[in-house]
């Protein structure tokens, strides 16, 4: 039963988030539920952490996301977020700062990924290239190449 739900599903990411210190707000939540809302994507897991300065990284309760304005996602969770990704969280994330942690299924790509599994195909490689890292590439092609002289 569960392989069958697997044969149907669209790619699944996940994305980690940064607030730095008191910059948690609500503010993109009425994007992330229209995204719900239209079947763009489907929410699987969603956990709000905060790095104390001590390095540990604790999971915000359900207070804390109420009074952000973030509570609508309270209860998200699907054991998908473990606790090795809370200790990657750790190494990335600055002292201080919140994140949330989302793991999201591409509803819009389950019918192309479902079709491309039954012919066989499967996807070996996948990624997300972060807007800093694409800005950075195109400042780089539109920089004058320096002469051979």
């Amino acid at each position: 039963m569960v392989r069958d739900k697997l044969d149907t599903m669209g790619p699944v990411d996940y994305m980690c988030i940064e607030f730095p210190r008191g910059s948690v707000t609500g503010a993109g939540l009425p994007l992330l539920l229209d995204l719900v809302d239209r079947r763009v994507i489907r929410v699987l897991d969603l956990l709000f952490v905060r790095k104390s300065p001590d390095g540990t990284v604790v999971v915000l309760d359900g207070r804390e996301l109420e009074t952000s304005g973030l509570g609508a996602f309270h209860g998200a969770a699907s054991g998908l977020i473990g606790e090795d990704d809370l200790r990657e969280a750790g190494t990335i994330l600055e002292p201080g700062a919140a994140a949330a942690l989302l793991v999201y299924e591409n509803l819009w790509a389950a019918p192309l990924a479902q079709q491309l599994r039954h012919a066989g195909a499967q996807m070996v490689a996948g990624g997300r290239i972060p807007i800093q890292e694409l800005l950075a590439a195109l400042d780089a092609a539109e920089a004058p190449i320096p002469s051979g002289r």
